[in-house]
């Protein structure tokens, strides 16, 4: 039974056996997915097309599916990149984030899964484009939830869903100890090990943003978690 399109989903899969299923699994859950079997087809598709989500296999011919993110990432920092892997490896965890993956998912795993982790990233992407503008004054800085972007004069940066959604948390924090446990659980859903590994991740990739005011310092609290330290606002 069909039901109302939910999005248009790049699939990215060379095992054609499990490209199809989860394509015919994901088209019957209301999806239109493009199914590509390596990861240079996977980069022209998106080229030519706009995507709701991208779900990325790792190791593809012709382009893996990191080669596969960065190009996605030099064109949109807004669309969804979820990794499909069969690896384990923390490194391998960890690159995906680092090439501007958004989450992943390891092989095997169940339908219902997949389309739990897809709904949560698209119920904040339209969320995120109908709600009024979200910002925030962090020192010098200027920060828009909405846009995904910081600013400082005319300096801007372009933030993944992740960083932004992680930025959010901490500017909604300000000034007050948060523990580790408690950062994962409200931006990334969970706290385990290879998740706390990929936040330290974005918490270096947006020291380096910060660096623009030295005045904001995200500092770490060893063994506890962090403190977002921003100049209070002068009356």
């Amino acid at each position: 039974m069909m039901t109302t399109q939910k999005g248009k989903v790049l699939l990215a899969e060379d095992d054609l056996s499990l490209g199809y299923v989860i394509k015919d699994n994901l088209t019957d859950a209301g999806y239109d997915v493009v199914l590509c079997s390596d990861g240079q087809t996977a980069i022209e598709k998106f080229e030519k097309n706009e995507y709701s989500i991208c779900l990325l296999d790792v190791m593809m011919p012709h382009k893996n599916g990191f080669d596969v993110a960065k190009k996605i990432r030099q064109q949109s920092d807004l669309v969804p990149i979820l990794f499909l892997t069969a690896k384990s490896l923390e490194e391998d965890r960890i690159k995906g984030f680092q090439v501007g993956a958004d989450d992943y998912i390891t092989k095997p795993f169940s339908m219902q899964e997949l389309l739990m982790r897809m709904e949560v990233f698209l119920r904040r992407s339209k969320k995120m484009h109908s709600d009024q503008a979200v910002q925030f004054s962090i020192g010098k800085l200027k920060f828009s939830y909405t846009d995904l972007k910081l600013s400082i004069r005319q300096e801007n940066f372009n933030l993944t869903q992740k960083e932004a959604d992680l930025l959010k948390f901490l500017c909604e924090h300000p000034n007050r100890i948060l523990k580790r446990e408690e950062v994962l659980l409200n931006v990334w859903g969970k706290d385990d090990y290879f998740l706390g590994r990929s936040m330290d991740v974005f918490i270096t990739k947006l020291r380096k943003y910060f660096k623009s005011d030295p005045d904001v310092v995200l500092e770490t609290i060893h063994g506890v978690g962090f403190r977002f330290n921003i100049p209070s606002k002068k009356e």
